[in-house]
């Protein structure tokens, strides 16, 4: 090699490194600053939202059934004794209240005074409460014709974020007369001796669902209890348990079972005392279209260990408009018979020594229906069968035979034939006409000649009428034949039939303050309901009323 060749290869090895150098120190300088190139966007991930769209609620494909129906306005059913009760004086008012809070006080011509109140709270869709107080008496032209009543309840209900509404009720009550009805007017007695005075503290509190369950069930069970007693140490429970419940299958089909237990225990002032039981069970499958409705039904029953199977078969079939209804029926069931039941019906009875539940098979047919816009109608004959029907009859063997006391007795086997109808004419809240008849034939009496204290007949007319804006017209008239009574020496009579014509007058004067007046037996007649005991003859009421605004 040539001495040129080693004078280039050092010269470029020495330039090589000095690049290699120079290369070095650049890529130092470049690491301290990084250019990023990329087409990533950052996107914040959506939050989670509650969602308040509501969930459409479940179809329901069940045709509604506004099935058209007229309560039946008669005082009396026809396998009872009539409850009217000679000391009882009806007080009614004409006018109709926008406000629901309101006390109503008046005096009268029998030393009558007589004070009403009613106050209501809640917003009555979703609660609300309901507190009523009365008391009204009088005093009679007779030795110890006198009355009291008075009264305080409350009532409540409230509906609940499940689907259910609950009810509750307490009641107190108490009912004070005298035994006047002498047969002799010339005997005495001491007033503590002839007082008779009934207390009753009530109480009831039931459950329903608001709308049916998923599975199409429908349940409203109940339970009452009342404690009844007398100012002669007789004392009375009184317990009511019905846990009814209705399956729905379809838009045509019902099936309904129910279960009822009615248990009382009297205990007497002479250290007595027996139960009275009743249950019965209420099967019933019902076929309704938008003109039939057919039901039928069993209904096994226990009346203190006795066993009886009654029907329950029903059917209703009416024309399109429901301006006319046939409707007929087989059915039967129990009736209890208690201390607080029979003096409801007679205040002048003494404590029974024996009770026995009533049984009752009904088969009857009628019309109900309505003509143009403001005529009602209906008309029905129905043949009752009752054992152990309720009488009454003057108790004369007790002191003195004054038969001012009464007894109940039990007839074991009574028919019943009754026709009753009803006409009205209504038109809205202006004039409201009425009148019903019911006509009874007692035969086959197992035990007594006659139904004593049974009414055989009874007409009944109301008129409600407001004459103007501010001023209302009432009036009511009763008549009826004479109910059976046993005499003294164990013979049977009839009392007189009669008729009873009562009027009420009302109208405002401010916005909050009405004037009322009644006026009761207008034709003074001294009639008697029951054998020994006339009632008033014509006596009058007359107050104020006055009603608090309220915000609705």
């Amino acid at each position: 090699m040539n001495k040129g060749f080693f004078r280039i290869v050092p010269i470029a090895l020495l330039t090589i490194l000095s690049g290699l150098y120079v290369s070095a120190q650049d890529s130092t300088k470049k690491s301290r600053s990084v250019s990023i190139t990329s087409t990533f966007k950052p996107v914040l991930k959506e939050s989670a939202k509650i969602n308040f769209t509501a969930s459409p609620p479940t179809a329901d494909t069940t045709r509604p059934r506004l099935n058209y129906d007229i309560p039946n306005q008669n005082l009396l059913f026809a396998y009872q004794p009539g409850s009217l009760k000679p000391m009882a004086l009806q007080i009614d008012s004409g006018g109709r209240w926008d406000n629901t809070s309101y006390i109503k006080a008046g005096f009268g011509s029998l030393k009558t005074p007589f004070v009403q109140a009613g106050f209501s709270f809640g917003d009555g869709k979703s609660n609300g409460l309901n507190i009523y107080g009365k008391h009204v008496s009088s005093e009679g032209k007779r030795e110890y014709q006198q009355f009291s009543n008075t009264e305080i309840s409350g009532e409540g209900f409230i509906q609940t974020a499940k689907n259910m509404e609950w009810d509750a009720r307490l009641t107190l009550k108490q009912d004070q007369t005298y035994k006047y009805g002498f047969n002799d007017p010339t005997l005495s007695f001491a007033k503590d001796s002839v007082r008779q005075r009934f207390q009753t503290i009530g109480g009831r509190i039931s459950m329903h669902n608001i709308n049916r369950t998923a599975y199409d069930i429908s349940y409203a069970p109940e339970v009452k209890i009342d404690a009844f007693s007398d100012n002669h140490k007789n004392n009375e429970s009184n317990t009511f348990v019905n846990l009814p419940l209705r399956k729905t299958v379809g838009e045509e089909f019902a099936i309904d079972l129910g279960l009822t237990f009615d248990l009382t225990r009297l205990s007497r002032n002479d250290k007595k005392a027996f139960n009275n039981t009743m249950y019965y069970i209420s099967p019933s499958v019902s076929w309704m279209s938008p003109n039939i409705i057919l039901k039928a039904g069993i209904r096994p029953s226990w009346s203190n260990k006795e066993f009886k199977l009654f029907p329950n078969i029903t059917a209703e079939v009416s024309t399109a408009d429901r301006q006319f209804t046939f409707h007929a029926g087989w059915t039967g069931y129990l009736r209890k018979t208690s201390y607080q039941y029979l003096a409801s019906l007679n205040p002048w009875i003494w404590a029974p020594d024996t009770l026995a539940n009533s049984l009752i098979e009904e088969r009857y047919a009628g019309i109900k229906g309505s003509l143009a816009d403001h005529f009602t109608y209906s008309a029905k004959v129905s043949f009752n069968t009752v054992k152990n029907q309720p009488l009454f009859v003057n108790a004369y063997f007790d002191q003195y035979g004054a038969g001012k006391s009464f007894t109940y007795i039990n007839e074991a086997r009574i028919n019943i034939l009754n026709v009753s109808g009803q006409l009205g004419y209504t038109d809205k809240e202006k004039f409201s006409l009425i009148g019903s008849f019911s006509l009874n034939q007692f035969g086959d009496l197992k035990n007594y000649p006659k139904a004593y204290g049974l009414i055989p007949m009874e007409v009944k007319g109301a008129l409600r009428m407001q004459v103007i804006k501010d001023l209302w017209v009432t009036s009511d008239l009763f008549a009826w034949g004479g109910p059976h009574y046993q005499k003294p020496d164990g013979g049977t009579n009839k009392l007189k039939g009669s008729f009873d014509l009562n009027a009420g007058l009302e109208f405002r004067i401010t916005k909050n303050l009405n004037v009322w007046s009644q006026f009761n037996n207008i034709l003074n007649k001294e009639y008697q309901i029951w054998n020994q005991y006339p009632v008033y003859g014509f006596n009058f009421v007359a107050g104020v009323v006055f009603s608090f605004a309220q915000k609705n």
